[in-house]
């Protein structure tokens, strides 16, 4: 039986693993298994590969798209540039690194944008945004990252103009996750329009309080369902082949 899994903490809002129960018990696949690892630190990583030898391939999610490089064997097949890893293919013990988040978020993000829209806010730091990051600059979409430290905007600098002036505005960070779904951004949604186009890489729940506020000033919106199962085939992909 081959063994697969999602690593984050926590993953109590994870579709990962009823996303691929269903997939496998729709095409017949009987020699694989999907489990969540919620683990608390990444330090238990080594461990956790100790303890499931059978382990054959891993997603990533939120807080180690970064952290896990440190345990890659190979690192040849991550975008140059790019230090997020969300996919891990483990062949004889060794760890060969992935990051399918950008073939999702392209894949994803394009479908709903427009060709007026040239120009982005993308709120969060994490291995998540630089997924996002790294699609924008491929796409040729200028944008701002917004954090609470060390990036080219905080919050407190979101007013009503900057908003106005920014077509696109991402969510990357986990505000509006379940079960905490009562949480959002803070920006000033009063100051968005159909202009807008409102990304929320979160799926869970479907309709985040971020995506409702924005949909009710006639934004166009996408959650992060459609990554999620773009992801996750292209993961399914690199594991098979």
């Amino acid at each position: 039986m081959k063994l697969y899994g999602l690593i984050g903490f926590p993953l109590s809002h994870s579709f990962s693993k009823e996303y691929f129960t269903v997939k496998f018990q729709r095409e017949g696949i009987q020699d694989s298994r999907y489990e969540l690892f919620p683990i608390r630190n990444i330090e238990e990583f080594p461990s956790l590969l100790e303890n499931h030898p059978q382990l054959a391939g891993i997603n990533i999610t939120i807080p180690y798209k970064q952290s896990v490089l440190q345990y890659l064997d190979d690192k040849s097949n991550l975008p140059a540039g790019l230090d997020a890893c969300n996919c891990i293919k483990i062949v004889n013990g060794i760890k060969y690194g992935f990051n399918t988040d950008v073939v999702g978020f392209e894949k994803s993000f394009t479908s709903k944008l427009k060709s007026s829209q040239h120009n982005a806010l993308v709120l969060g730091t994490g291995g998540a945004s630089m997924a996002v990051q790294f699609v924008l600059k491929k796409l040729g979409i200028d944008f701002k990252l917004v954090g609470r430290k060390n990036t080219e905007l905080s919050y407190e600098d979101l007013n009503e103009k900057v908003i106005k002036e920014t077509a696109i505005i991402i969510n990357t960070t986990p505000l509006g996750t379940y079960p905490k779904s009562q949480e959002f951004p803070n920006i000033p949604y009063g100051a968005l329009s159909p202009y807008h186009y409102v990304y929320d890489l979160i799926y869970n729940p479907s309709k985040t309080l971020f995506l409702q506020k924005a949909e009710e000033k006639g934004a166009t919106i996408q959650n992060g369902f459609d990554m999620l199962a773009i992801q996750a085939e292209e993961s399914w992909r690199i594991w098979n082949e």
